[in-house]
């Protein structure tokens, strides 16, 4: 345990870095925005004719279908706000970066990650795949209408419950050695929070800009904003809070960099954090 903590404190450091080069940083989360847009628009095109049917199945396929969106940011590499609120909050636990970096950071990959679900929906808009005639674009409807219907306290609690499971698939990830494992983690996590109907705010950014291009009801944008604070604050607790600080506190606060401590253990050590830098 002490030894992923050590890991993500280390990660926290590289992520803030990185602001260095913000146009860079800015295009990773941008991508990381684009990729669970992916996943949102394969999940209707899946499960939208189901839904149309009023199949009992419609919940399990989105779940099954949702994981490409974490198995891109992790394979490809993006800067995704809701696991950064985990790793970002226990770098600055473990006083590898401060707190006011770690604010600036998150809300850096947060911008970023609305310009490229923005820029992604555009690009399915103007493709005509999710028109409002077809079962996958009357399931955006839906969902709009769904989520504009969701009281505060709804739309707060079901992000806590969502980014546990993201932050949990992360966290998971970065304690695995093999790539099958740590996808495999992720699928079930992400399968977990999808079939529950629990809040990605990352993925609302796709549904909500879907929906203010298309005209559809319910995706105004006070509805919008409405769903990004309440979601986002939401993720934030899961993340932060529920999986981030409690997994600290278990390990303990790293008592040694982790580039010390690779050199002391040696190379699995090493590899270990190596593994752990991918799973941002």
């Amino acid at each position: 345990m002490s030894e992923t903590m050590d890991s993500q404190v280390h990660y926290a450091a590289k992520k803030v870095a990185s602001t260095r080069r913000p146009v860079a940083y800015l295009v990773q989360a941008a991508l990381a925005g684009s990729y669970i847009g992916i996943a949102v628009v394969l999940m209707v095109s899946a499960a939208g004719g189901l839904l149309a049917e009023g199949s009992p199945w419609t919940k399990l396929v989105q779940g099954l279908v949702f994981g490409v969106a974490l198995t891109l940011v992790f394979t490809a590499g993006g800067e995704l706000a809701t696991s950064n609120m985990m790793t970002l909050t226990q770098g600055a636990i473990g006083r590898t970066i401060g707190w006011r970096p770690a604010a600036g950071t998150l809300a850096f990959s947060f911008v970023g990650n609305l310009v490229g679900a923005f820029i992604f929906a555009f690009m399915v808009h103007s493709s005509g795949v999710l028109a409002p005639e077809t079962p996958a674009g009357a399931m955006i409807a839906s969902m709009l209408e769904g989520k504009s219907h969701e009281s505060g306290s709804q739309l707060f609690w079901r992000g806590v419950l969502c980014n546990m499971l993201v932050c949990l698939a992360m966290w998971s990830a970065a304690r695995l050695r093999s790539e099958g494992a740590q996808l495999l983690v992720i699928f079930w996590c992400l399968l977990a929070f999808i079939t529950s109907g629990f809040e990605h705010v990352v993925a609302n950014m796709t549904t909500f800009s879907l929906g203010i291009l298309g005209g559809l009801p319910g995706a105004s944008l006070a509805d919008f904003g409405r769903n990004l604070l309440f979601v986002g604050t939401g993720n934030l607790v899961g993340g932060a809070i529920v999986v981030g600080v409690a997994y600290a506190v278990i390990a303990g606060r790293p008592v040694v960099p982790v580039a010390a401590a690779a050199t002391a253990t040696g190379q699995a050590d090493l590899a270990r954090a190596t593994l752990a830098d991918r799973a941002s």
